[in-house]
C-alpha cells in the first residue's frame, strides 16, 4: 500500500497519513499508535517530513524570482533578464569655474584636474567633513591665460583604486569590490594586456542592449 499523497506542510496531517498508512499495514496489526513507543518513531517520521517539505518548498520558490525572498536570489535571477539592481548613489553636484595661469612661471596650452578629491566642505555637517572627488582627469585648453573648467560632474565620496591580475588560467575568475556601499554608476574599469603596458582600455556599465549596438556601430563603420 502506498503513502498517502498529502498537498501541504501540516504537522499533523502528515503524522496522520503516517499512522493512517502503518495501521493498514498488517505487520503492526493491534499496535497502539497514541500511546506507545511507535508514537514517538512517528513523530519524527513526520518532524522529518515536514522540515524536508519545507525546505524543498522555499528552494522551489527562491528558483523563481516572483517567489524569491533572498536578495541574492533576486539578483542573480534579474541579472538573467538584463536587470543591474540600484546601488547606492553619490551625492553629485555640477560645477564650473577657471583658473587664471598668468601667474605661473610657464605658459601652459592646456590645464589638466588630476582624478580624486578636487573639494571639500569648508564646514561640518553633523560632526562630518565632505569630500567631492572626479573619477578620471578632465584636460581643457588654456586661452589667453584662462583655463575654463564647465560643466564638470563631482560626486560626493572617497576614491578608491583596485588592481586586479588576470589568472590566464582560470577562465571563470571573478574580481570583486569589498566596498558595500559603491556607486556602480560612478565605476571606471580599465583594462592593459600586460603590467608593463601603458595603453589600457576603458570599459563603462551598458544600461541596455541598444547601447552596445552603437558601440558596435561605431567601431566597425566604414567611411
Amino acid at each position: 500500500m502506498a503513502l498517502v499523497n498529502f498537498t501541504n506542510l501540516d504537522f499533523d496531517q502528515i503524522k496522520s497519513s503516517i499512522r493512517e498508512y502503518l495501521r493498514a499495514n498488517s505487520n503492526f496489526t493491534d499496535y497502539d499508535f497514541e500511546g506507545s513507543n511507535l508514537s514517538i518513531i512517528i513523530d519524527t517520521l513526520a518532524y522529518n517530513t515536514y522540515i524536508s517539505s519545507y525546505n524543498a518548498n522555499m528552494i522551489s520558490n527562491e528558483v523563481f524570482i516572483d517567489g524569491a525572498t533572498l536578495r541574492e536570489n533576486v539578483v542573480s535571477l534579474a541579472r538573467n533578464i538584463g536587470y543591474v539592481p540600484h546601488s547606492r548613489s553619490a551625492s553629485k553636484a555640477n560645477i564650473s569655474f577657471f583658473v587664471d595661469t598668468t601667474g605661473f612661471t610657464t605658459n601652459p596650452l592646456t590645464l589638466t584636474l588630476k582624478s580624486g578629491v578636487v573639494a571639500t566642505t569648508s564646514t561640518s555637517f553633523g560632526n562630518q567633513n565632505y569630500s567631492f572627488i572626479i573619477p578620471q582627469d578632465i584636460t581643457v585648453p588654456v586661452v589667453n591665460g584662462i583655463a575654463l573648467f564647465e560643466n564638470v560632474d563631482i560626486y560626493e565620496g572617497t576614491f578608491i583604486i583596485n588592481n586586479f591580475s588576470v589568472d590566464a588560467n582560470n577562465p571563470n575568475q571573478k574580481f570583486i569590490l569589498e566596498n558595500a556601499n559603491i556607486d556602480i554608476d560612478s565605476i571606471n574599469v580599465f583594462v592593459r594586456d600586460t603590467q608593463a603596458s601603458t595603453i589600457k582600455n576603458s570599459f563603462k556599465l551598458s544600461k541596455n542592449l541598444f547601447d552596445n549596438f552603437r558601440i558596435k556601430s561605431i567601431f566597425y563603420s566604414r567611411n
